[in-house]
């Protein structure tokens, strides 16, 4: 789903970049092959885009979640921001890169039961901080404890949300083209 309002910044090149958003995109580019149209889309705003790779890295690296309850998260996201671009790259890393099971993707990829419960209980639980803007109960915080989690992963769930509002909204408000990579992983192929 798009914003009605498109914004007309272009895509910003390597070249037409400022020199913190060329060092962005050129750390990009080393670490993936390629530069995504969102990260382009976004060094419109070398802050933007800065807050958005250091919060990404940091839920990457240090929110305790397992690669493939990372992708979970990202996904529920990305589904209930009704992001198509995310919600096809994070299907591709998902099933190419995390090895995530085939049952599992196509049921956090529509909002459906993951058959695997701790799975399951991530989703719900993002879901649940999302859709309560943090305003869980102790029935959610203690669901999401019992099967296996931490009280610091309940702050990593919102450092996802933040992330997740980053890369979103500007994908809406941007109509970003999904990458090559990702097309055959959009929600209408």
């Amino acid at each position: 789903m798009l914003a009605e309002y498109k914004i007309d910044l272009a895509p910003v090149n390597n070249e037409a970049a400022t020199p913190e958003a060329q060092v962005l995109l050129e750390q990009t580019q080393a670490k993936l092959g390629f530069v995504p149209n969102m990260y382009r889309t976004m060094a419109n705003s070398p802050g933007y885009l800065s807050t958005y790779m250091h919060g990404y890295q940091a839920f990457r690296e240090s929110s305790g979640f397992t690669a493939q309850e990372q992708e979970v998260v990202f996904l529920v996201l990305s589904r209930l921001n009704q992001c198509d671009y995310c919600v096809a790259a994070h299907s591709m890393l998902a099933e190419k890169v995390q090895n995530l099971e085939a049952q599992a993707l196509a049921a956090v990829r529509v909002g459906g039961v993951i058959p695997d419960e701790k799975l399951q209980t991530l989703a719900v639980f993002t879901a649940r901080i999302f859709n309560s803007r943090g305003f869980i109960t102790v029935a959610d915080a203690s669901a999401f404890l019992a099967a296996g989690f931490s009280q610091k992963q309940i702050m990593e769930v919102v450092l996802a949300i933040s992330v997740k509002i980053l890369s979103n909204y500007s994908n809406h408000i941007f109509h970003t083209e999904v990458d090559a990579p990702f097309v055959a992983y959009r929600p209408d192929a």
